[in-house]
């Protein structure tokens, strides 16, 4: 698009830019000392000791110990590449390789796509006497990919950039100054490995982890965000990609915020919440509708940290996801993992007036599963629908360390009909699935009954998904989510994804199985598949402006071909979903995979 296009997008959108401000740093004795346990008091107070002496020593002695600290670990821990595909980094540059065309009344934008870029290589593994530690799938730092559409008011032609950049966060910056890896990985591994790694990270940069910010963008009161969801968001230059300052609300709000906030229907108000392995879990915020306050905190009182990657709202309440995926510092001390997924565990679905707090949530429990992402809430005479991706087993973060990673990941994209039931409750085989299927949960607010069904077979798992926007929380027709597929997905073991699914909730289909024992409903489905070997990411959909039905629009979304190397664009009709992209564009470098995006539009 070059500088000329940019100044031109900035002026007359007006977009603000405030000055970079610092935030407040965690603390790892909060993060340890949240839990009582005789096993762990010895270990906890000592920590706590140990970090008390290191922030009242003088600057100088201070300056030695991490001297020692970091000669410490460079002669312990060796730093090991895990493979990952790199992406060339650069300014904006023109794209004019286009098969189709460009739809005339598309909007002018940005479509901007989250996803891990390690800044140093490959994500890191670290060996040492204490064990080994490596990062988990989901980390590296997040990286930006941007595709500028803009449109020439005289010409009507459309002026196409692409630009990446690495957001910024503080330890990014950190380790970028050091121009070596710092942070020694601390999700999984030997259990003494993770907590050195922990206790030394806090010691040497006062973080006891990396802010990644690598897993959504998100825009709110015309301001723009990058965000993961252990911590704060990073406002960010749409233009230029460059990372304007952390967002803490005035410091109001000094904790991890959601990968997923939500708009409140009718106010514009923005839901979010945080989640941390101390106490207090899981508090819920509300931010104004123009981004300068929390209008709303309350501390949810969970006596668990749920890894709850989404919250949904309706018109009148905030629905709460809590499932048994878990973060907990106690079990990683007494020699387990960090993030368990216990299948034993409970479930429950969450319904809580707008501003309302713990005492005011009417809880309803559910058969354990797993979910990260929403599809839609939304009320319905005496009931709250919850519509979400629903799988018996979690990706996140893999498999018991010492396992084989690529046969455990590999064995579970094999999903067949054979593997697992129709409810998706139980194996029938040994083998569990990652198998994700829409699932529909009606929770009726004045009889406490949940009736649950599934809303889709057994031919294709999906994920990441999205809905028209305009939709967030009131009755919606269609979704949209990235279809699996898994026999690529077996073979390099990570999820790879072959098109999209298009989802009509008002539409059904009576299925009978092969052997007839078996039939239900199930809502139709139109697909739109890539060729060979071409995979997806950051779908997103795109309304059209001024139009009157829900699918009058657009997905867009990154693709990358495997047999060319070659990267591009896709742009589907919404309306004409299984047929051929209207528009191809081809990008001039390696895109990789990565996790959600969202189309800006900058019509003024």
């Amino acid at each position: 698009m070059g500088t000329k296009n940019y100044a031109l997008l900035q002026v007359s959108c007006n977009i603000h830019k405030p000055s970079i401000t610092p935030m407040k740093l965690d603390n790892l004795r909060a993060l340890l000392s949240s839990s009582s346990s005789s096993q762990v008091k010895p270990l906890s107070k000592e920590l706590e000791r140990i970090t008390t002496l290191v922030k009242h020593v003088p600057t100088m002695i201070k300056k030695t110990c991490v001297g020692v600290l970091e000669a410490f670990v460079d002669s312990t821990f060796e730093f090991v590449d895990q493979p990952l595909l790199p992406s060339q980094i650069g300014e904006a540059v023109g794209v004019t390789t286009i098969e189709g065309k460009i739809p005339e009344d598309f909007p002018i934008g940005v479509y901007v796509r989250n996803g891990p870029n390690p800044l140093f290589g490959g994500l890191k593994s670290t060996k040492s006497m204490f064990g080994k530690s490596s990062h988990v799938w989901i980390e590296g730092e997040g990286m930006l990919h941007g595709l500028y559409l803009v449109k020439d008011r005289r010409t009507a032609a459309w002026n196409i950039s692409y630009k990446n950049k690495h957001v910024q966060t503080d330890t990014f910056n950190l380790e970028k100054v050091r121009k070596k890896p710092g942070f020694l990985p601390a999700i999984e591994g030997d259990s003494l490995a993770v907590v050195l790694a922990y206790l030394l990270n806090m010691l040497r940069f006062g973080e006891v982890n990396k802010y990644l910010s690598n897993t959504n963008v998100f825009e709110h009161s015309n301001k723009y965000y990058s965000i993961a969801e252990n911590h704060l968001p990073q406002e960010i230059d749409i233009f230029s990609l460059e990372t304007l300052r952390n967002w803490n609300l005035n410091g109001s709000w000094d904790r991890p915020f959601t990968s997923h906030p939500k708009k409140a229907p009718g106010t514009g108000e923005l839901v979010v919440m945080g989640i941390e392995p101390k106490k207090p879990y899981f508090m819920l915020g509300i931010i104004s509708a123009d981004g300068k306050k929390i209008m709303h905190k309350a501390d949810l009182r969970f006596n668990r940290c749920s890894l709850c990657h989404e919250i949904g709202v309706t018109q009148r309440y905030n629905v709460i996801m809590d499932f048994p995926l878990t973060l907990n510092i106690m079990r990683l001390i007494r020699g387990g993992p960090l993030i368990k997924y216990e299948k034993e565990g409970y479930a429950r679905i969450g319904v809580m007036p707008r501003y309302g707090d713990a005492d005011s949530i009417r809880w309803f429990e559910v058969e354990p599963c797993c979910v990260f992402h929403v599809i839609n809430s939304f009320e319905h005479n005496d009931e709250v629908v919850v519509i979400a991706l629903r799988a018996c087993k979690s990706a996140i973060p893999g498999p018991d360390f010492g396992l084989d990673k690529f046969e455990w990941f590999s064995k579970g994209f094999q999903h067949t009909k054979d593997h697992i039931d129709e409810n998706c409750d139980k194996f029938s085989t040994d083998d569990e699935s990652f198998l994700c299927r829409v699932c529909e949960w009606r929770l009726n607010m004045h009889t406490g009954e949940v009736k649950q069904r599934i809303l889709t077979g057994t031919d294709f798992s999906m994920e990441f998904p999205m809905i028209n926007h305009n939709f967030v929380g009131v009755r919606n027709k269609f979704g949209y989510t990235q279809v699996v597929d898994s026999q690529a997905s077996s073979i390099s073991g990570i999820a790879k994804y072959g098109g999209l699914a298009k989802l009509n909730f008002e539409h059904w289909r009576f299925e009978t199985s092969m052997d007839e024992k078996e039939s239900q409903d199930l809502m139709k489905v139109e697909y739109h598949m890539l060729p060979n070997n071409t995979f997806c990411s950051g779908a997103t959909f795109v309304p059209r402006i001024g139009g009157v039905d829900e699918d009058d629009g657009w997905i867009i979304m990154f693709v990358h071909n495997e047999n060319t190397n070659i990267s591009q664009v896709y742009i589907v009709d919404a309306k004409k979903f299984s047929s051929e992209a209207v528009a191809v564009i081809s990008l001039p470098s390696r895109v990789p995979y990565g996790f959600h995006g969202a189309f800006m539009s900058l019509d003024c």
